[in-house]
């Protein structure tokens, strides 16, 4: 493994770490075992490029949770209208996540293959397409299928905009940015709350608005990400240096002295999806994947049956819809505060007792299902407010933990992996309401929440202010 990427990684090094006068080091000067630990690069300082392609990469999670969300409040007027079963109801509410499963994967190992702009902007207009269709479809099957193809195009936009914003940033403000990314997942879910209570009341097509209104956002991204550069990572690990060395002057300026050396980089073209199970690298993607997976189960299920769940705890009509739009608002402060935290006090502190916190104020909701509004409403707050930093982390970690080489099939593969059991999950909840009652649901939501924390506790790493390099080596 180490082999594999050696010639990769000397050429980033050589590329990004200059002479202490500030102009570049010819290829003879550096040999591997003589580099310095840190490269020039991550302790660039932030510009104003950087936030550009935060806000433009901020597109896809924003659609994601807007998407996702979106669908809870439809589905009480597609309900009754289109005569949906409780299976077709977690059917159509879980379809996006099902398309995530391919989406992740596949975009993923195209971004790694093709490079992360090629699908940049390709997997938004997928979702604009998707978006319009949904406002004639007049049987659930079709609504299904439009939801599964939106589910796909969502799903390859993770690994694509996390893995570029990634490999430009800085180290200091990679976890920061990275976690912006996931407080626009938030902010999408609660704009789709407060949409979707707005045109619940405009007649019964509401629900159709309701969904394709996500054409709207998804157009503005498409317009902004037009032209944005592609990551010199990812270029010198194809051999294309003279491309790297452009993209890192238009970046950083003419003068900032970086120059490609003469380096072939072309020993391996393929993307070896095999690395992320051999060499340690197994071990990595089963961490990122079992926490991913017990953070977001309980999670997707609240925002596709936010007000099923919440009427069931005694909080029904437009209480239980304002409720879910107050629950979504708290989701996005919980999701903000780690971001001051996490370079701080750590990727595994904030990772911890995020688990700890959220998964015991499930319990409490599983443990007294019929508390009065007022309880209900302060424990799914609480329960929002602190699983924000599992959410943070399930950007941070898969990016860091992966060379550039793997980084966005990393991403993807984890990505589609834990849909399975979010999709499950969130076809359950009105099967589980239905049959056990809320308060079996709950005591489970809280067993999964907690499991997290468990299997945190025996292995999550700490890699706050390691760069992407250090990180990325077993």
């Amino acid at each position: 493994m180490q082999n594999r990427y050696s010639q990769a990684e000397t050429a980033e090094r050589l590329l990004v770490t200059p002479r202490p006068d500030g102009s570049a080091r010819p290829s003879h000067e550096l040999g591997r075992d003589s580099l310095p630990p840190t490269q020039a690069i991550e302790n660039a300082p932030l510009n104003s490029f950087h936030k550009r392609l935060t806000v433009y990469s901020a597109g896809g999670p924003f659609l994601d949770g807007y998407v996702l969300s979106i669908i809870g409040v439809a589905l009480v007027q597609i309900t009754p209208q289109l005569h949906l079963s409780a299976s077709w109801q977690g059917l159509i509410g879980a379809a996006a996540l099902i398309g995530m499963l391919a989406g992740g994967f596949v975009g993923g190992w195209l971004t790694d293959k093709f490079g992360r702009q090629v699908l940049y902007t390709l997997d938004l207009l997928a979702i604009i397409v998707c978006s319009v269709a949904q406002f004639w479809v007049n049987d659930a099957a079709s609504l299904c299928i439009l939801r599964l193809l939106m589910g796909i195009a969502v799903g390859a936009d993770y690994p694509i905009a996390t893995s570029l914003l990634t490999e430009f940033t800085p180290v200091r403000y990679r976890a920061p940015l990275l976690g912006i990314l996931i407080a626009m997942w938030f902010i999408g879910a609660a704009v789709a709350y407060m949409v979707g209570e707005w045109l619940l009341h405009v007649g019964p097509d509401g629900w159709r608005w309701m969904l394709a209104s996500a054409a709207l956002p998804a157009t503005l991204f498409v317009i902004m990400r037009h032209g944005t550069p592609e990551s010199p990572r990812w270029l010198i690990e194809k051999g294309r240096l003279a491309e790297a060395a452009a993209v890192i002057k238009r970046v950083y300026g003419e003068s900032a002295g970086y120059l490609p050396p003469s380096v072939s980089g072309k020993e391996e073209d393929r993307v070896n999806v095999s690395a992320l199970f051999r060499s340690g690298y197994g071990s990595r993607m089963l961490f990122i994947v079992t926490f991913w997976t017990c953070s977001i189960i309980p999670i997707f299920a609240v925002y596709a049956f936010g007000p099923k769940l919440l009427g069931a705890l005694g909080l029904t009509g437009d209480l239980g819809n304002m409720g879910s739009a107050l629950i979504a608002t708290l989701f996005l402060i919980g999701s903000v505060v780690p971001l001051f935290a996490i370079n701080r006090l750590g990727r595994r502190w904030v990772l911890l007792h995020s688990f700890l916190w959220s998964g015991l104020s499930l319990l409490l909701l599983g443990l007294f299902p019929n508390s009065p509004p007022w309880a209900v409403l302060v424990l799914f707050s609480a329960y929002a407010l602190f699983i924000g930093g599992t959410q943070v982390l399930c950007w941070v970690y898969p990016n860091e933990l992966f060379p550039t080489a793997i980084r966005a099939t990393a991403v993807g593969l984890a990505t589609s992996i834990t849909r399975i059991g979010a999709a499950v999950g969130t076809y359950l909840v009105p099967i589980s309401i239905d049959a056990l009652g809320i308060r079996a649901t709950m005591l489970i939501a809280a067993g999964i929440t907690l499991a997290g924390f468990a299997v945190s506790v025996r292995v999550a790493p700490e890699t706050s202010h390691l760069g992407l390099e250090e990180c990325g080596k077993l």
